[in-house]
């Protein structure tokens, strides 16, 4: 094969890549938007805010170096979200059940359905674990549009080297004499020495 036909292939595929990793990049970009839009619109319309400096809720050691960043702030992104449901909601949920499922809690109360106490215990620990469930997804949600970040910079950058890499290798192909082979040994050309 002439060495100018493979470099012009070598150098076109390189340049084709490049257009694909532009397009994944801006994929990804626009999914990074995208959910990071849905994680801060969704949480904000919950309207949860942190305690506030100096309160007591943020003087418990379970809590408050996980909580302190965030004092008096309104709950709006992924990672607040994980704090808040695995630092305040469930320190709160375990100290209130004593350390017990709502799995747990609910079997107990169905073996002694007159206890009124429990009942309500049941229903305060289900709904503090379902909300925590959901802060909890929204974190996940948040970390895949930060990876989709990461992924689109990623593209993004490998887009352009592979355009640097195309442009040299267009130039490139002005200096390849159009007789010279890309293995002339296996091909039984005779060698061109430039």
């Amino acid at each position: 094969m002439r060495r100018k036909t493979f470099d012009a292939l070598l150098t076109s595929a390189g340049l084709v890549l490049a257009i694909v990793l532009v397009a994944a990049g801006g994929l990804l970009l626009w999914a990074h938007n995208f959910v990071d839009n849905q994680v801060h619109s969704q949480l904000a319309a919950q309207k949860i805010f942190f305690p506030k400096a100096g309160s007591e809720s943020l003087e418990d050691p379970a809590v408050k170096p996980y909580l302190s960043q965030y004092a008096g702030q309104q709950l709006v992104t992924g990672a607040q979200a994980e704090a808040y449901a695995n630092h305040f909601i469930a320190v709160h949920i375990q100290e209130m059940a004593g350390g017990k499922t709502y799995s747990q809690l609910s079997q107990e109360s169905q073996a002694n359905p007159t206890d009124t106490k429990l009942a309500g215990q049941v229903q305060t620990v289900f709904r503090g674990e379902t909300l925590r469930g959901l802060l909890l997804n929204a974190y996940a949600f948040g970390k895949m549009g930060q990876i989709a970040l990461i992924a689109a910079i990623t593209a993004f950058a490998a887009a352009g080297l592979l355009l640097v890499m195309s442009a040299l290798g267009y130039a490139h192909l002005r200096r390849v004499p159009v007789e010279a082979e890309v293995m002339p040994k296996l091909t039984g050309a005779v060698p061109h020495t430039a």
